[in-house]
C-alpha cells in the first residue's frame, strides 16, 4: 500500500487502493471479458485520457484476439465534471457489426458513456459494452447499463492510475483520495 500522503495542486490526498489491490481488479475484469467475449474479435475503445494506464493492463490481460482504438473527450475541471463532453479525437474505424467494449476510467456522473453510447449505437455495431476500472454509482446522473465493473468507490475524488487532478497524478502507481 502506498505509505503516505501526497499533495497536488496544494490538495492532499491519502493512499485509497494500492497497485496491488488493482491489478487483482483488472485481474478479475480481464477474465470476465476473455470468457465473455471468447471466439469473438471485439473492438476495445480506450477512452482517453483517463483511461490508458487501466486499458494497458486491462488488454495485457485478456485472452483473445482483439482491436484496440482510442478516442480522447474531455467532461472534467479541476475536481468536477463540466457536464459538456467535447469530442476531442473521433472514432475512425468501421464498427459495424462489430462488438465494441468502451474502457473508461471511471464514470461517475455518465456524461461522457451518455454521449458516447448513442453516437457508436447509430453506426450498427452488434454490441455496446462499458469496461471501466472504477464506477460511482452515487453520481451517476444518466441512466447507463455498466457490465463491466472493476471497483465500485464511493463519491470521492480520486488520482492515480491514469486518473488526474488538473492533469497531475495520472503516473502514481497507487490510488489516492482526496483528503
Amino acid at each position: 500500500m502506498a505509505h503516505a500522503n501526497v499533495t497536488i495542486h496544494n490538495k492532499e490526498f491519502r493512499p485509497y487502493l494500492s497497485a496491488n489491490q488493482l491489478d487483482e481488479a483488472v485481474d478479475g475484469l480481464a477474465a470476465r471479458l476473455s470468457a465473455d467475449y471468447a471466439g469473438r474479435r471485439p473492438l476495445f475503445v480506450v477512452v482517453l485520457t483517463g483511461g490508458f494506464m487501466f486499458a494497458s493492463d486491462l488488454l495485457k490481460r485478456y485472452r483473445g484476439e482483439c482491436e484496440i482504438v482510442f478516442i480522447r473527450v474531455a467532461s472534467y475541471e479541476g475536481t468536477g465534471s463540466t457536464g459538456v463532453v467535447q469530442e476531442v479525437l473521433g472514432l475512425r474505424e468501421e464498427v459495424q457489426g462489430r462488438h465494441i467494449i468502451l474502457v473508461e476510467d471511471i464514470v461517475d456522473t455518465g456524461t461522457t458513456m451518455h454521449h458516447l453510447l448513442p453516437t457508436l449505437q447509430s453506426k450498427g455495431p452488434a454490441s455496446v459494452e462499458i469496461a471501466t476500472l472504477f464506477f460511482k454509482p452515487e453520481s451517476l446522473r444518466h441512466e447507463l447499463s455498466i457490465r463491466y465493473v472493476a471497483k465500485e468507490i464511493p463519491n470521492d475524488f480520486v488520482v492515480g492510475y491514469g486518473l488526474d487532478y488538473d492533469g497531475l497524478g495520472r503516473n502514481l502507481p497507487d490510488v489516492y483520495v482526496a483528503v
